[in-house]
Protein backbone atom coordinates (compact mmCIF):
# COMPACT_ATOMS: atom_id res chain seq x y z
CA UNK A 1 0.00 0.00 0.00
CA UNK A 2 1.66 3.32 -0.72
CA UNK A 3 1.54 5.77 1.59
CA UNK A 4 0.53 8.75 -1.14
CA UNK A 5 -2.65 6.95 -2.03
CA UNK A 6 -3.06 7.41 1.85
CA UNK A 7 -2.30 10.91 1.90
CA UNK A 8 -6.09 12.46 2.45
CA UNK A 9 -6.63 10.20 4.85
CA UNK A 10 -3.35 10.67 6.85
CA UNK A 11 -4.08 14.51 6.41
CA UNK A 12 -7.53 14.17 7.23
CA UNK A 13 -6.26 12.04 10.83
CA UNK A 14 -3.87 14.94 10.99
CA UNK A 15 -6.55 17.61 10.84
CA UNK A 16 -9.13 16.19 13.43
CA UNK A 17 -5.79 15.63 16.11
CA UNK A 18 -4.82 19.07 15.53
CA UNK A 19 -8.17 20.78 16.31
CA UNK A 20 -9.01 18.58 18.95
CA UNK A 21 -5.46 19.11 20.63
CA UNK A 22 -6.10 22.97 19.46
CA UNK A 23 -10.11 23.26 20.76
CA UNK A 24 -9.19 21.33 23.94
CA UNK A 25 -8.44 25.23 25.38
CA UNK A 26 -11.56 26.25 24.95
CA UNK A 27 -14.30 25.18 27.84
CA UNK A 28 -18.66 25.10 26.46
CA UNK A 29 -19.81 27.82 27.77
CA UNK A 30 -23.53 27.19 28.88
CA UNK A 31 -25.77 24.73 30.77
CA UNK A 32 -28.10 21.77 30.75
CA UNK A 33 -30.42 20.93 33.71
CA UNK A 34 -28.18 23.15 35.58
CA UNK A 35 -25.04 21.53 35.03
CA UNK A 36 -22.68 23.81 34.12
CA UNK A 37 -21.06 22.29 30.88
CA UNK A 38 -17.61 24.50 30.91
CA UNK A 39 -16.85 22.97 34.02
CA UNK A 40 -16.91 19.66 31.94
CA UNK A 41 -16.82 19.86 28.39
CA UNK A 42 -14.24 21.19 25.96
CA UNK A 43 -15.14 21.37 22.36
CA UNK A 44 -12.07 19.66 21.75
CA UNK A 45 -14.63 16.57 22.79
CA UNK A 46 -16.88 17.29 19.58
CA UNK A 47 -14.01 17.00 17.13
CA UNK A 48 -11.98 14.17 18.72
CA UNK A 49 -14.98 11.39 17.44
CA UNK A 50 -13.91 11.98 13.95
CA UNK A 51 -10.74 10.41 14.41
CA UNK A 52 -12.79 7.50 14.21
CA UNK A 53 -15.09 8.00 11.21
CA UNK A 54 -11.39 8.76 9.47
CA UNK A 55 -10.45 5.64 10.33
CA UNK A 56 -13.87 4.16 9.55
CA UNK A 57 -13.46 5.16 5.94
CA UNK A 58 -9.87 4.35 5.85
CA UNK A 59 -10.77 0.81 6.88
CA UNK A 60 -13.50 0.73 4.50
CA UNK A 61 -11.54 1.74 1.23
CA UNK A 62 -7.96 0.14 1.58
CA UNK A 63 -7.71 -2.36 4.37
CA UNK A 64 -6.88 -3.22 7.93
CA UNK A 65 -2.92 -2.13 7.41
CA UNK A 66 -3.97 0.99 5.45
CA UNK A 67 -6.28 1.61 8.25
CA UNK A 68 -3.48 0.92 10.85
CA UNK A 69 -0.95 3.10 8.98
CA UNK A 70 -3.45 5.96 9.38
CA UNK A 71 -3.64 5.77 12.93
CA UNK A 72 -0.02 5.42 13.73
CA UNK A 73 0.13 9.22 11.15
CA UNK A 74 -2.53 10.28 14.18
CA UNK A 75 -0.86 8.99 16.67
CA UNK A 76 2.62 10.23 16.04
CA UNK A 77 0.99 13.92 15.47
CA UNK A 78 -0.77 13.33 18.71
CA UNK A 79 2.36 12.47 20.77
CA UNK A 80 4.10 15.29 19.35
CA UNK A 81 1.33 17.97 20.34
CA UNK A 82 0.53 16.44 23.52
CA UNK A 83 4.42 16.64 24.41
CA UNK A 84 4.45 20.64 23.42
CA UNK A 85 1.29 21.77 25.05
CA UNK A 86 0.84 19.26 28.15
CA UNK A 87 2.64 17.78 30.75
CA UNK A 88 4.54 14.28 30.62
CA UNK A 89 1.57 12.68 32.19
CA UNK A 90 -1.24 14.15 29.91
CA UNK A 91 1.60 13.17 26.85
CA UNK A 92 1.21 9.73 28.02
CA UNK A 93 -2.59 9.25 28.33
CA UNK A 94 -3.38 11.00 25.66
CA UNK A 95 -1.03 8.95 23.28
CA UNK A 96 -1.79 5.55 25.14
CA UNK A 97 -5.81 6.29 24.79
CA UNK A 98 -5.54 7.18 20.95
CA UNK A 99 -3.25 4.14 19.67
CA UNK A 100 -5.45 1.54 21.95
CA UNK A 101 -8.53 2.98 20.77
CA UNK A 102 -8.41 3.64 17.59
CA UNK A 103 -6.36 0.14 17.02
CA UNK A 104 -9.33 -1.30 18.57
CA UNK A 105 -11.88 0.33 16.22
CA UNK A 106 -9.84 -0.94 13.31
CA UNK A 107 -9.72 -4.29 14.53
CA UNK A 108 -13.37 -4.35 15.18
CA UNK A 109 -14.57 -2.53 12.43
CA UNK A 110 -12.97 -4.90 10.29
CA UNK A 111 -14.54 -8.47 11.93
CA UNK A 112 -18.04 -6.71 11.04
CA UNK A 113 -17.69 -4.96 7.78
CA UNK A 114 -20.05 -7.45 5.88
CA UNK A 115 -22.91 -6.81 8.08
CA UNK A 116 -25.56 -3.77 7.87
CA UNK A 117 -23.19 -0.71 6.90
CA UNK A 118 -23.89 0.94 9.71
CA UNK A 119 -23.35 -1.71 12.52
CA UNK A 120 -19.04 -1.68 11.92
CA UNK A 121 -18.60 1.70 12.33
CA UNK A 122 -21.15 2.14 15.27
CA UNK A 123 -20.13 -0.56 17.40
CA UNK A 124 -16.36 -0.26 16.71
CA UNK A 125 -16.60 3.98 17.73
CA UNK A 126 -18.65 3.25 20.57
CA UNK A 127 -16.38 0.45 22.05
CA UNK A 128 -13.21 2.24 21.02
CA UNK A 129 -14.81 5.61 22.90
CA UNK A 130 -15.33 3.84 26.15
CA UNK A 131 -11.43 2.78 26.07
CA UNK A 132 -10.42 6.23 24.93
CA UNK A 133 -12.03 7.50 27.74
CA UNK A 134 -11.57 5.19 30.51
CA UNK A 135 -7.56 4.72 29.70
CA UNK A 136 -7.09 8.91 29.25
CA UNK A 137 -9.07 10.00 32.05
CA UNK A 138 -7.91 7.22 34.24
CA UNK A 139 -3.94 7.53 33.48
CA UNK A 140 -4.25 11.50 33.29
CA UNK A 141 -6.22 12.13 36.63
CA UNK A 142 -6.69 8.78 38.50
CA UNK A 143 -4.29 8.86 41.72
CA UNK A 144 -3.91 5.13 41.59
CA UNK A 145 -1.51 5.89 38.69
CA UNK A 146 0.34 9.08 40.64
CA UNK A 147 3.37 7.14 41.91
CA UNK A 148 3.64 5.37 38.53
CA UNK A 149 3.00 8.95 35.80
CA UNK A 150 3.73 11.58 38.31
CA UNK A 151 1.64 15.28 38.01
CA UNK A 152 -0.78 14.30 40.73
CA UNK A 153 -3.40 16.94 40.02
CA UNK A 154 -5.41 18.01 43.23
CA UNK A 155 -7.96 19.87 41.77
CA UNK A 156 -9.20 16.69 38.88
CA UNK A 157 -9.09 14.22 42.45
CA UNK A 158 -11.10 16.63 44.74
CA UNK A 159 -14.41 14.77 45.69
CA UNK A 160 -17.28 16.87 44.58
CA UNK A 161 -21.24 16.18 43.41
CA UNK A 162 -21.84 14.55 39.97
CA UNK A 163 -21.86 16.78 37.39
CA UNK A 164 -21.67 19.21 40.06
CA UNK A 165 -25.50 18.74 40.66
CA UNK A 166 -26.35 15.31 42.17
CA UNK A 167 -25.72 14.03 45.50
CA UNK A 168 -23.36 11.26 44.49
CA UNK A 169 -19.54 12.30 45.04
CA UNK A 170 -16.82 10.94 42.86
CA UNK A 171 -13.51 12.50 42.02
CA UNK A 172 -13.78 15.71 40.08
CA UNK A 173 -11.97 13.48 36.75
CA UNK A 174 -15.18 11.28 36.46
CA UNK A 175 -17.35 14.06 35.67
CA UNK A 176 -15.33 14.80 33.27
CA UNK A 177 -15.34 11.44 31.65
CA UNK A 178 -18.89 10.89 31.57
CA UNK A 179 -19.48 14.06 30.17
CA UNK A 180 -16.69 13.42 27.13
CA UNK A 181 -18.02 9.98 26.83
CA UNK A 182 -21.86 11.42 26.44
CA UNK A 183 -20.43 14.09 24.06
CA UNK A 184 -18.47 11.15 21.98
CA UNK A 185 -21.47 8.81 21.72
CA UNK A 186 -24.09 11.63 20.30
CA UNK A 187 -21.07 13.20 17.88
CA UNK A 188 -20.62 9.43 16.58
CA UNK A 189 -24.33 8.57 15.90
CA UNK A 190 -24.44 12.02 14.25
CA UNK A 191 -20.98 10.98 11.87
CA UNK A 192 -23.58 8.27 10.43
CA UNK A 193 -24.97 10.08 8.20
CA UNK A 194 -21.46 11.71 6.93
CA UNK A 195 -20.19 8.10 6.94
CA UNK A 196 -23.26 6.30 4.70
CA UNK A 197 -22.78 9.45 2.29
CA UNK A 198 -19.08 8.89 1.94
CA UNK A 199 -18.91 5.01 1.77
CA UNK A 200 -20.87 5.63 -1.62
CA UNK A 201 -18.26 7.35 -2.99
CA UNK A 202 -15.78 5.31 -2.58
CA UNK A 203 -15.17 1.68 -3.81
CA UNK A 204 -13.79 -0.82 -1.11
CA UNK A 205 -11.15 -2.92 -1.86
CA UNK A 206 -12.43 -6.84 -0.51
CA UNK A 207 -9.00 -8.13 -1.15
CA UNK A 208 -7.44 -5.84 1.40
CA UNK A 209 -8.39 -7.49 4.18
CA UNK A 210 -6.14 -9.26 6.59
CA UNK A 211 -6.50 -11.16 9.71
Amino acid sequence: MSVARLAIAILAMASVVVASNYLVQFPVHGSLAGINLADLLTYGAFTYPAAFLVTDLTNRRFGVNAARMVVIAGFVVAVVLSIWLATPRIAIASGSAFLVAQLLDVTIFDRLRRASWWKAPIVSSMIGSVVDTVLFFGLAFAAVFSTLLGFHDDFAVEVAPLFGVFSAEVPRWVSWALGDFAVKVLVSLALLAPYRILMALIAPQPAARTA
